[in-house]
């Protein structure tokens, strides 16, 4: 019997990298402290230490919970 819940395959596959903990970190931390347009949180002081204590910790919880992250290689730089 067939699975009939599989996804067809992208047309066009991209080749994703496996993230390194501190890439993922990094980016937990930059969610942490900007909001959805990218602008910078308002927040008290000492708030951007704690966002890279929380990413570190939430980074290092998935990894060894077995989680992995894919990510887009780096792209072509944009020209002017």
């Amino acid at each position: 019997m067939q699975d009939d819940t599989a996804q067809p395959a992208p047309a066009d596959p991209v080749q994703l990298v496996r993230a390194s903990p501190k890439e993922i970190a990094d980016a937990l931390a930059y969610a942490l402290s900007h909001d959805e347009r990218g602008k910078p949180r308002r927040s008290s002081a000492g708030w951007d230490f704690a966002t890279g204590i929380a990413a570190d910790h939430l980074a290092a919880h998935l990894d060894r919970a077995g989680f992995v992250v894919m990510r887009r290689p780096p792209g072509l730089p944009h020209s002017t």
